[in-house]
């Protein structure tokens, strides 16, 4: 690449959220210096899906492909604990529960765990509360246990992921805006409230933003944002929900819950719905708390955790930015293929760390042997006029 004032680099990364921080990771631990990551916010900023404490990572997923990559996953969180001397992850048990008549299918989990001989233990309704007195569950409720599970640390996460990076000798520019993109014969132009810079391959890892970038290029992906939000509650009975004592969980129905034991805000037992929230643009998304939200979550927490409930210390929000089918993205671009897109359908934070690898992959090699063919940018649903929507997976 030709040196335009010190602006020219190898590969740029746009979006240092929990997808971009790890591919600005994976890049500079091969290329070093040649690595620039672009925030328009602050790093750590929670306008996005990818901070606070905790997110859960599991092996137990619902396609033999997702339990495939999370192998990987840890892997890859595995690597950045080494090199930093932290770990980024808390194991701690974790539970599927499956309610009678549940609206996600046990089948698909276990089958799926089962393709990889993942281990897992299926529990009835009287063998979970015997183990975990917390629950109170109604007969027919049965659980798949996997011994793996636990909690991903998003905000240490990301933190690691980003001054490893730097480490390397990549450069992470905070408050810089994109303002427009250029495809050119030998790379990409990068226009930013910074000035302007080029690459030789480009990574777009910007979550809600996506589209505005994309735009420019011709691009739309039929996503849908929507505000969702977790609650800390201040449990008179903290003890009970220590991680050595409580796992991670997913209530696998329609409404679905999950939740962790306490961590991070040590007052708390934090609990949410996964897609619970209203659908919003950039524009009318806001960071205060759901009151119908609130009181769906607060609703199961009284009645099937009912030792974890107490006041509200505190609501987060974020948001979540889904493709129809609620698949990854993971892919270089058919039109410009010296651009790649990643998109985590808000459930991609614990793969962060190998999606971030994946994208080095691609950025460096063109290619990756992860398997990420289901998560193509151009799948059929990505293509059609009016997509039909499937969020709970």
């Amino acid at each position: 690449m030709p040196d335009l004032g010190g602006r020219a680099f190898e590969y740029i990364v746009i979006g240092l959220g929990g997808l971009g921080s790890g591919a600005a990771y994976w890049l500079a631990r091969r290329a070093g210096a040649a690595v620039l990551g672009i925030e328009q916010f602050e790093l750590g900023h929670d306008k996005g899906a990818s901070e606070d404490h905790s997110r859960i990572i599991r092996l137990s997923y619902h396609t033999p492909t997702y339990v495939e990559l999370a192998h990987h996953a840890y892997d890859a969180w595995d690597t950045l604990a080494e090199e930093t001397g932290e770990p980024a992850v808390l194991i701690t048990g974790g539970l599927d529960l499956f309610p009678p008549n549940a609206a996600i299918s046990l089948a698909d989990y276990a089958n799926s765990m089962a393709a990889h001989a993942v281990p897992f233990e299926t529990l009835d309704a009287g063998e979970i509360m015997a183990r975990w007195p917390q629950f109170q569950l109604e007969d027919g409720t049965i659980g798949l246990y996997q011994a793996r599970s636990g909690l991903a640390m998003a905000r240490k996460g990301n933190a690691a992921h980003q001054q490893a990076a730097r480490r390397h000798g990549a450069t992470l520019l905070e408050h810089t805006r994109v303002t427009a993109l250029h495809p050119l014969a030998d790379g990409v132009e990068v226009a930013t409230t910074q000035g302007t810079f080029r690459c030789r391959r480009l990574v777009i890892a910007a979550d809600a933003w996506t589209n505005q970038l994309l735009a420019p290029l011709g691009l739309t992906l039929p996503l849908t944002m929507t505000q969702e939000q977790v609650t800390y509650y201040a449990s008179p009975h903290l003890d009970q929900f220590q991680p050595d004592r409580f796992p991670i969980w997913i209530w696998m129905d329609e409404p679905s819950f999950y939740g962790f034991p306490v961590f991070g805000e040590p007052g708390g037992v934090k609990v949410a719905q996964d897609v619970g929230g209203r659908e919003v643009t950039l524009e009318s998304r806001t960071f205060e708390a759901n009151p119908e939200t609130e009181a769906r979550v607060s609703a199961f927490v009284r009645r099937h955790l009912p030792a974890a409930y107490g006041p509200p210390l505190y609501h987060k929000t974020c948001v979540y930015t889904m493709p129809p089918d609620r698949d990854f993205i993971i892919d270089t671009l058919p039109e410009y293929p010296r651009i790649a897109v990643a998109l985590g359908a808000g459930h991609g934070y614990k793969f962060a760390g190998i999606i971030g690898r994946i994208l080095s992959d691609l950025a460096i090699d063109g290619a990756t042997a992860f398997p990420i063919a289901p998560f193509a940018v151009d799948r059929p649903i990505l293509t059609m006029a009016n997509p039909p929507k499937h969020f709970i997976v």
